[in-house]
């Protein structure tokens, strides 16, 4: 069983689910574009087993709320503000894929934030060549705004290169968990990220881009194994 709750950040209401125990240690999870909370139900309940896990909607998605500005920044400091709200000095910040990037953006920028950090299958933030095209709105009714997948093509085709410098100056004990060849992130990139970041390993899990979800057993004691640590 878990809550569904809600929390203010500079005028941003940010919806959010949680499992587990109040005191016990936190686990931060953050989702995939145009995904939301509920794509961690497979493995969230088992990952609480001794942690209090939150699960975000990211501005833009589900039920939280859609301001149209999406920039890279105001989203990390979302998480930030998010975890300031809540009391939550230090946590676990596991993120997938977009997830990821906000994740370690975050660790990078408020490294006091962050204890652990577990980044599955999450795109390294480099110029795009060709870039890539910023596709049109599908039709019908989405479950996240659209302008979200267009401004993070945008900043992937032309990211800010301290993003991928500020990679040296995470703190955290780093996870990287690459999805394997069946997965669109070329992995030799994830190769080279997991080397950029000082504390950081690198697992394999051949299940595509969706680990938790395709492999959520080898995703489960890949990351519990890193957490016990």
């Amino acid at each position: 069983m878990h809550t569904l709750d809600t929390v203010e950040v500079d005028g941003i209401e940010l919806a959010y689910r949680v499992w587990g125990a109040t005191g016990d240690p936190a686990v931060l999870l953050l989702h995939g574009l145009g995904e939301g909370g509920v794509d961690w139900l497979t493995v969230a309940p088992r990952l609480a087993a001794g942690r209090r896990v939150y699960a975000l909607d990211l501005r833009g998605h589900g039920t939280s709320d859609w301001p149209g500005d999406y920039a890279l920044e105001p989203v990390r400091d979302d998480v930030a503000g998010f975890l300031a709200a809540l009391g939550l000095d230090s946590v676990t910040v596991i993120g997938h894929s977009y997830g990821g990037v906000v994740a370690y953006l975050l660790a990078q920028s408020h490294p006091h934030l962050v204890e652990r950090l577990v980044l599955e299958d999450a795109p390294p933030l480099l110029p795009q060549d060709p870039p890539l095209p910023v596709p049109p709105r599908p039709a019908g009714r989405l479950v996240f705004d659209w302008a979200v997948k267009t401004q993070f093509t945008q900043a992937r085709n032309a990211p800010d290169p301290g993003w991928t410098e500020g990679l040296a100056a995470i703190t955290a004990p780093t996870l990287v968990i690459g999805g394997g060849p069946a997965s669109h992130i070329p992995q030799q990139l994830l190769a080279d990220m997991a080397e950029r970041i000082p504390d950081c390993r690198l697992v394999t899990i051949d299940a595509g881009h969706l680990v938790h979800q395709q492999c959520p057993e080898e995703f489960l004691a890949a990351v519990g194994a890193f957490l016990e640590q």
